[in-house]
C-alpha cells in the first residue's frame, strides 16, 4: 500500500486539499479537543479576573511575600547553577578534547533520569549528622558535636544545589547543539588573532549561543517552579507547597486557585522568554561555515584533568551517588523495599501511565492531523494553548481540574438526589479519570511535538495520492500515516509514560483516595524518614527515567567532524 503511494507521489502535484469541505469536521474536532484539554489552564487563568474579596488581601499580608521571595531566590540560584554547569560542560565537550570527553557527551544527560525530590531524599540521609560524610569527618578530625560547622542541606541553598545538578542538562543539550551549529569561520578568525580558548568562548561562542542558553534556562526554571517534593521536604515555602497546603490543609479552594493563578503569571513570562529565544535561535544562526570541519582544542596537563574533574562533578553528584545510595539501601532492606505493597504501587503506576500515554497519543494524533489539514489561525492557536500544559506546574493543573470536576460532581449529585433520591458521589474528581486527564493535560505537549514532527516529514503529495485512490482523511491517517510513523508513535507513548511515572505534584493532589503510585509512595515514606523502605520504588523511577536518556544519547553522539589543535 505505502509502496504504491510512494510511486504515485513521484509525479503527483502538491496536495491541494481536494474535497476540502470534508475536512471541516476534523477542524471542529481538533478545536474541540484542544479546548477540552485547555480547561484546567483556562480555569486557573480565569481566577486572575474573578474578584477575590478578602482572600487576596489575606494571602498578600501573610504567606504570599514569602512564596514570592523563596520562588525568586530559587529561580536566581538554580538559573546561576544550571548556567555554570550547562554552558561550561557544553563548551568543554564540544570544543575541547581531554580524558573522557567523548564519554561525557552522553553521560552528562544521566542526571535527567533522577527526579529532584529523590536527590533531596538521598542527600539528606547522606549528609546528615549520622550519615557517612559527617561520620568520616569526625573520625578523621576527632571533632565532636558542636565543634565544627557543616552546611544544612535542608535549606533553600540545598534545594538550589539539588535542582541545579538535576536540571542543568536542559541548558547543556541546547547549548551544545548551538555550539555544534556555529560557524567555524568565526572561531578560526578569533584563533588567528591570537585569542585564547577562553577568549574565543567568551567573545564569540557565548554571544552566538545566548538564545539557546536562554531557552534551556527557561525550561530549567519551569521545572524549578513545578517542583514540590524537594521544597516540601526541605521546608522551603514556595507556590507549589502553598497551593497544596492551602487546598488540603486549610480547605481554602478559592485561595489555592488565586495562588495558582499568580504562579501561572510566572510561568507565562518564562514561556514567552523560551519562545522568544527559539525565534532568535532560528534568526541568529549563520550558515556560513556551519558544515566545515570544526577545530577543537586538545587540552594538555592540568587543564585537561581540570576539565575532566569539572565534567565528572555533575555526573557523580547528580546520578552516581544517588543511585549507589539507593542501591545499597535496597540491598540491605530488600524485604521491606520490595514487598507486596511495592508490587501494588507498581501496578497502579503502570496502569495510569499506560492509559495516560495511550490517550495522550490519541489526542496528539487528532490535533496534529487537524493542523495538517487546516493550518489556520484558530486551529493553530487552540492546539498551542492545549499543548502548553508541559510548561504549567502539576499543582496548577491539578487545581484547574478539581475546580470544574468538583462543580460537575456536585451538580450531578444534587440532581440525582432531587430526582431519584440517590447520591452519585465523586464520579469525576474522585476516580482515576481525573488523574489520567491531569496527566494528558500535563504531558500532551510531549506526544504532540513528537507526532507533529514525524507527520511533517511525510510529503503532502502522499496524502494527495491516497485521496486520489478514494481514501477519506481518516483512512489516510490510519492506512498511511500511522504505519509510517509507528516508531515515533511508540517513542511518544514511552516519553509520556516516563514523565507520568516521575510526576509527583499532580498525582499527590488529584489521585483518588487510597490510590498510590511509586512517586507518592516514595514521598510518603521519605517524609516519614523511612527512606530505606522507599529505595525500591525510588530506583524503579530512576531506571524508567533512563529511557529518554537512552533515546537522547543515541542522537547526541552524532556530531560534526572535528580536527584537533594544541592548546
Amino acid at each position: 500500500m505505502i509502496r504504491n503511494l510512494i510511486e504515485l507521489t513521484r509525479s503527483s502535484p502538491l496536495w491541494n486539499h481536494r474535497g476540502k469541505s470534508d475536512s471541516g469536521w476534523w477542524n471542529v474536532v481538533t478545536i474541540g479537543i484542544a479546548l477540552l484539554v485547555s480547561i484546567p489552564i483556562l480555569t486557573v487563568a480565569a481566577n486572575l479576573f474573578i474578584p477575590s474579596g478578602d482572600i487576596w488581601q489575606h494571602l498578600a499580608s501573610t504567606v504570599l511575600p514569602e512564596y514570592v521571595k523563596n520562588s525568586f531566590w530559587l529561580m536566581i540560584g538554580v538559573g546561576t547553577g544550571v548556567f555554570i554547569l550547562g554552558v561550561g560542560t557544553a563548551w568543554l565537550t564540544t570544543m575541547c578534547r581531554f580524558p573522557g570527553s567523548r564519554w561525557f557527551n552522553w553521560m552528562l544527560i544521566l542526571p535527567m533520569a533522577v527526579p529532584a525530590y529523590l536527590m533531596a531524599y538521598t542527600y539528606t540521609d547522606f549528609l546528615a549528622y549520622t550519615g557517612p560524610v559527617q561520620s568520616m569527618l569526625r573520625n578523621l578530625t576527632g571533632w565532636g558535636l558542636g565543634e565544627y560547622w557543616f552546611p544544612n542541606v535542608r535549606s533553600i541553598g540545598g534545594a538550589i544545589t539539588m535542582m541545579s545538578f538535576v536540571f542543568f542538562p536542559y541548558v547543556y543539550l541546547l547549548t551544545r547543539a548551538a555550539f555544534l551549529e556555529q560557524s567555524s569561520s568565526q572561531l578560526e578568525a578569533s584563533r588567528s588573532l591570537g585569542a585564547s580558548p577562553f577568549q574565543s568562548f567568551y567573545k564569540i561562542a557565548l554571544p552566538l549561543a545566548r538564545p539557546s542558553i536562554a531557552a534551556g534556562m527557561a525550561l530549567a526554571l519551569m521545572e524549578t517552579l513545578n517542583d514540590f517534593g524537594t521544597v516540601d521536604y526541605f521546608g522551603v515555602q514556595t507556590f507549589t507547597t502553598g497551593i497544596y497546603r492551602t487546598w488540603f490543609g486549610l480547605g481554602e479552594r478559592a485561595a489555592a486557585a488565586q495562588l495558582s493563578a499568580f504562579l501561572l503569571l510566572f510561568i507565562l513570562v518564562l514561556i514567552l522568554l523560551e519562545r522568544w529565544s527559539r525565534n532568535k535561535m532560528s534568526v541568529r544562526q549563520s550558515s556560513t561555515g556551519r558544515y566545515r570541519q570544526l577545530f577543537v582544542y586538545d587540552l594538555k596537563g592540568w587543564k585537561a584533568w581540570a576539565s575532566t574533574l569539572f565534567c565528572s562533578l555533575p555526573v557523580v553528584v547528580g546520578f552516581l551517588i544517588p543511585v549507589i545510595i539507593l542501591t545499597d539501601m535496597m540491598i540491605a532492606n530488600f524485604s521491606v523495599a520490595v514487598d507486596t505493597r511495592f508490587l501494588q504501587f507498581s501496578l497502579n503506576t503502570i496502569l495510569v501511565a499506560s492509559l495516560a500515554g495511550i490517550f495522550a497519543l490519541i489526542v496528539a494524533l487528532i490535533m496534529a492531523y487537524g493542523v495538517r489539514l487546516n493550518p489556520n489561525f484558530l486551529t493553530k492557536t487552540s492546539t498551542r494553548i492545549g499543548s502548553m500544559g508541559y510548561a504549567i506546574p502539576g499543582s496548577v493543573i491539578a487545581v484547574g481540574i478539581l475546580i470544574p470536576f468538583g462543580w460537575m460532581d456536585n451538580t450531578i449529585d444534587a440532581w440525582l438526589r432531587e430526582t431519584v433520591g440517590i447520591s452519585s458521589g465523586l464520579i469525576l474528581s474522585g476516580t482515576i479519570f481525573a488523574l489520567i486527564f491531569a496527566y494528558v493535560v500535563r504531558f500532551l505537549a510531549v506526544a504532540f511535538n513528537t507526532v507533529e514532527a514525524s507527520l511533517g516529514k511525510i510529503t503532502p503529495n502522499m496524502d494527495e495520492a491516497a485521496e486520489g485512490m478514494g481514501y477519506s482523511f481518516g483512512k489516510i491517517l490510519r492506512k498511511v500515516h500511522i504505519p509510517m510513523m509507528s516508531g515515533s508513535l511508540f517513542a511518544a507513548i514511552m516519553l509520556v509514560v516516563v514523565d507520568v511515572i516521575k510526576e509527583l505534584p499532580a498525582t499527590l493532589i488529584v489521585r483518588p483516595f487510597n490510590f498510590d503510585t511509586l512517586a507518592v509512595q516514595v514521598y510518603r515514606l521519605a517524609s516519614d524518614e523511612r527512606l530505606a523502605e522507599s529505595s525500591g520504588a525510588a530506583l524503579a523511577i530512576i531506571l524508567v527515567g533512563l529511557v529518554p536518556v537512552i533515546i537522547l544519547s543515541r542522537s547526541i553522539t552524532k556530531t560534526r567532524k572535528m580536527s584537533k589543535i594544541e592548546s
